[in-house]
């Protein structure tokens, strides 16, 4: 991987994190309500799983495991 699409991948990542923060403040802010939207927290919820998957596949890649 050249520096370049490390610099790529570093921003990716800091952009899904940053993604993922929001909707636990979305997520948040559905629970607060007297009567939370069970679909729309089911969405959020899943969104945000999803984006944990990309999380962890890009830290793969710019931090592989290394096994001595």
């Amino acid at each position: 991987m050249d520096d370049f699409e490390e610099q790529e991948l570093r921003q990716d990542l800091f952009r899904l994190k940053q993604e993922h923060r929001d909707l636990d403040d979305a997520i948040a802010a559905l629970h607060s309500n007297a009567a939370p939207d069970q679909l729309q927290l089911k969405r959020l919820k899943k969104k945000k799983l999803n984006l944990r998957d990309n999380i962890i596949d890009i830290e793969d890649n710019l931090f592989p495991d290394i096994i001595a």
